[in-house]
């Protein structure tokens, strides 16, 4: 049977595209068509992941590989770019972002020297990448100007407070961003008592915002966390469904009290 390569795929992206012969769906796609499709095959592999489905990740990997391939074709077609040039410009900026594995900045170079942490790979790397930033041909550039506006909401959150404390501009700890959680709680409250609508969507969102960053200092990924706490209540709020089910099969037959009961017996089950 034949294993097909790399080079077959990009073949059959170019046949997907080709106005004449292609697929009709293929052919009407441009960049910001594909984004939607592009995140939801990003939050596949992560679940495909989480759930140690791994009969299933090399699927979920395959289709996230061929959104990039799609870019790569329409970059082509652009003449902007094509796979190969993205092949290129990654492993050129990886070689220069791992000086400890690549000292003299050639892929065949042997590792030389001593032993660094995590710590300090992860100071080199931001340090690589701040001067990247300054040496780009552009009018001078704001510190946080490059952190994506599409990105999902936690993950921008995260990545706005990373930058920003990379210029010293944050808490030392994290109990200083509890302080600043349970000073959002009760603004928050505040503005429910008010009635403002406005006021309650902004102080909402200074509060995610604060939790997020409360994620960043303790070493978690807000993003993860919230995917496994969705997973956590799925868990138990199916187990609420079995008993209602084996019982009298209505959920309006039973009061909140007694369904919350199960729940914390879910809880015990370690569901």
């Amino acid at each position: 049977m034949k294993s097909y390569t790399l080079d077959d795929l990009l073949y059959l992206m170019n046949r997907l595209r080709d106005p004449q012969t292609g697929c009709p769906w293929d052919i009407k796609q441009d960049f910001a068509s594909i984004v939607p499709h592009t995140l939801e095959e990003a939050y596949e592999v992560a679940d495909t992941i989480e759930r140690k489905d791994w009969p299933h990740l090399q699927d979920e990997l395959g289709d996230l590989l061929f959104q990039v391939i799609f870019y790569a074709q329409l970059g082509k077609e652009q003449n902007s770019f094509d796979f190969e040039s993205v092949i290129d410009g990654l492993v050129t900026k990886l070689i220069r972002r791992h000086p400890h594995v690549f000292p003299d900045g050639e892929l065949t170079a042997e590792r030389v020297g001593g032993e660094l942490t995590d710590a300090e790979i992860k100071a080199n790397w931001e340090a690589i990448k701040r001067q990247e930033r300054a040496d780009k041909p552009v009018a001078k550039m704001r510190v946080l100007d490059d952190v994506p506006r599409t990105l999902p909401a936690i993950t921008r959150a995260e990545k706005l407070t990373r930058r920003a404390s990379q210029v010293g501009f944050d808490w030392g700890a994290a109990l200083p961003v509890l302080d600043k959680i349970e000073e959002e709680i009760a603004e928050l409250r505040e503005a429910i008592a008010e009635g403002n609508l406005d006021e309650v969507r902004d102080e909402f969102g200074d509060l995610l915002f604060a939790q997020v960053n409360l994620a960043r200092h303790l070493g978690i990924n807000p993003d993860t966390a919230l995917r496994g706490c969705n997973q956590k209540f799925e868990r138990r709020f199916n187990y609420i469904e079995d008993q209602v089910d084996a019982g009298k099969g209505d959920w309006h037959a039973y009061s909140l009290d007694e369904l919350d009961a199960w729940w914390d017996e879910a809880k015990l089950k370690g569901l």
